[in-house]
């Protein structure tokens, strides 16, 4: 049966209704809703688009901005600067001590190798009671190199000791541990470290990600399962493979902070799937450790985990070297004078640490960047007679490397005591480039964000040269994430040679409060759900999960935007009709109303709006199973019929992919 089209569907809704509880065009073309009171059995039809946020992911809640004591701002004609100082380390309270790895039990010592460390450093040996002898839900927000990675650990111990037996030997096949990482490289990395650190307790630790597909039975023979947030969200939208989730006790979420991104619905769907699971089904608790960079509003986050006494947070001061700011706003509006700003500050930048003998990395966003970025300050260094000066020995070296070098860029450079560093080159020379840094034979590497992935090559400056960034996939500029800035900065600093570190970052005049905010935790951390409400629904409900609307109205209180619209009620268009409502279930019960109102209009469920029931279609159970948006799903069911061929195929219009 065709779908009905959405104004059909809401004029037979009205139909339906009293005179008095009517929705009009109107008001249905209002973004905010009208001022009366709510129906307690009718729900309002909300446009779910005009509720989505205009910037998305750039939203910046904050209004207002406090530079942190002791900056100073500076103007140029073709740029303005403000400098941050690095922030004082906290004194050591006389109740603080530090945990020796000897107090930990003989089995569990083994997984941090004392020639590594003897002791838990500051924020692990706070945390190392929550983590290694509680089994309640953390949050933990710390700024990068703060040892996040082995409190993470700490928590996996803590459920290997929970399937243990007084020998000494873990019930393997009673236990699953999730760890769930935003990037591809940082899956690969996780993988690594679980493999060498616990390999004495024959654990299977498997990768799942867009490069790693499992079966079934890997998955099921596998301990613990490192993987991003969509493949984790996909497997637990299935019911089939119920088998292997329920023996899930531990979940790790790194980098929760992107709940404020694109993919942040994504986190909020697995995080509500699961504790709607435990409380619905009375199942197996499941522990969730959050992980996070410093943010403002860190209790919110610890509300959407459930997190009561595990929640910690660090402010920037405990970061293990110190991390002083400066950021440059380009003031120039045209092309050409914008590019020659750029390369002056970052020139003039170069040459400030050159006199202070640091090592700097500066990072570009492209590969022709890099040794065009590179040429040109070295160029600029001769014109000025301020060239390294470097003795026999390093000549020497870097003139042996030159001739050895693949790379015709790289071949010009090393001479002049710069590294460019790209995935385009050969291995055998970014690894030349690596070690010819880290040995300080050479002082300036220019390098893509691979390095600051891939690599730990820390210098005591790092230079973000730009901020925008072509995206293949919306074919336009967009502005690097704060996942990617806070992860290039994490490489400023050398904790054993540096009293601190020095990140540097040109934008253009217009983004710098965004990536203040985002460094100096004035960046509130919002919910994204509205983007995906109704596509995350349909997971639910072809799940099993929601099979009506009050049933949705539930599953809605477990999601992080169930957190904020209750904290920021105007943020979140939540009109004063809804003041005395202090939970929102009646606003909740409009938004799950219009969520199946839309997916019944573009074919993906069954929902009577009397009853309240809802049931999925097969365009529906498809649009779960293979991670494809109502929107999208809508264009394939008109366009593909069972007669094309594969070229008709290639001629119909394109269709998106949901994420």
């Amino acid at each position: 049966m065709k779908a009905k089209n959405l104004n059909e569907l809401i004029n037979e809704y009205e139909s339906k209704g009293s005179s008095k509880h009517h929705l009009t065009r109107q008001s249905r073309k209002e973004t905010t809703p009208v001022k009366s009171k709510p129906d307690k059995t009718i729900p309002k039809y909300v446009d779910l688009d005009n509720l989505v946020f205009d910037k998305g992911p750039r939203l910046m809640s904050a209004t207002t901005f406090k530079l942190p004591d002791g900056s100073f701002k500076k103007e140029e004609a073709s740029w303005k600067e403000i400098r941050i100082p690095p922030p004082k380390p906290p004194s050591f309270d006389k109740s603080e001590r530090l945990v020796s790895i000897s107090e930990l039990p003989p089995w569990a010592q083994s997984v941090f190798p004392k020639e590594e460390t003897k002791t838990l450093n500051r924020i692990q040996s706070c945390v190392y009671p929550t983590a290694f002898h509680a089994d309640s839900n953390i949050l933990m927000c710390a700024p990068t190199g703060a040892g996040k990675t082995n409190v993470a650990m700490l928590t996996v111990l803590r459920t290997l000791s929970n399937h243990m037996d007084k020998y000494g030997n873990v019930d393997l096949n009673s236990f699953k541990i999730v760890y769930i990482a935003p990037l591809k490289a940082l899956v690969q990395e996780q993988v690594r470290e679980f493999q060498r650190r616990l390999s004495q307790f024959n654990i299977t630790v498997n990768e799942l990600s867009g490069d790693s597909n499992l079966t079934k039975h890997q998955i099921s023979s596998t301990q613990i399962l490192v993987t991003t947030p969509e493949k984790w969200d996909v497997i637990t939208r299935k019911g089939c493979d119920s088998s292997y989730v329920s023996l899930v006790r531990l979940i790790i979420i790194d980098e929760i902070h992107l709940l404020h991104d694109e993919r942040g619905p994504v986190i909020e769907s697995i995080v509500a799937r699961t504790l709607r699971n435990i409380e619905e089904n009375n199942g197996d608790p499941v522990r969730l450790v959050g992980l996070s960079a410093t943010l403002p509003n860190y209790k919110d986050v610890a509300k959407f985990l459930r997190v009561d006494e595990g929640l910690f947070y660090f402010d920037a001061s405990y970061r293990p070297c110190p991390l002083a700011q400066q950021f440059i706003g380009i003031t120039e509006k045209k092309s050409i004078k914008k590019m020659q700003a750029v390369n002056e500050v970052c020139y003039r930048k170069v040459k400030e640490n050159i006199a202070q003998n640091n090592k700097v990395i500066i990072f570009v966003h492209s590969r022709k960047e890099t040794e065009k970025t590179a040429k040109w300050i070295v160029n600029k260094l001769k014109e000025n007679d301020e060239s390294f000066k470097f003795s026999e020995g390093v000549k020497r070296i870097l003139q042996e490397e030159s001739d050895n070098a693949k790379n015709e860029g790289m071949k010009s450079l090393l001479s002049a005591g710069f590294g460019i560093h790209h995935a385009g080159m050969n291995k055998q020379d970014r690894s030349t480039v690596e070690d010819l840094f880290a040995e300080g034979h050479i002082k300036v590497l220019v390098s893509t964000a691979t390095l600051a992935w891939g690599v730990n090559l820390p210098a005591h400056t790092v230079i973000i040269k730009g901020t925008s960034i072509y995206s293949p996939e919306r074919g336009t500029w967009v502005e690097l994430s704060p996942q990617d800035i806070l992860q290039m900065l994490g490489r400023a600093g050398r904790p054993r040679y540096d009293t601190h570190g020095e990140g540097i970052i040109i934008t253009a005049q217009e983004e710098v409060n965004y990536y203040l905010a985002i460094l100096n935790q004035q960046l509130p951390i919002e919910s994204q759900l509205y983007s995906k409400l109704a596509d995350d629904i349909n997971a639910e409900i072809v799940a099993g999960s929601i099979s009506n609307v009050s049933d949705c109205v539930d599953w809605l209180s477990y999601t992080y935007l169930f957190v904020r619209m209750c904290k920021s009620r105007s943020l979140y268009h939540v009109g004063p009709e809804y003041d005395s409502d202090k939970v929102l279930k009646q606003r909740r019960r409009d938004l799950a109303h219009s969520a199946l109102m839309v997916l019944a209009k573009n074919g993906l469920v069954r929902y009577n709006v009397q009853s309240g029931r809802v049931a999925f279609t097969d365009l529906g159970r498809i649009a779960s199973y293979y991670y494809i948006s109502y929107k999208s799903m809508k264009n394939y069911d008109k366009q593909l019929k069972p007669s094309m061929n594969e070229v008709d195929l290639f001629r119909a219009p394109m269709i998106h992919w949901r994420r």
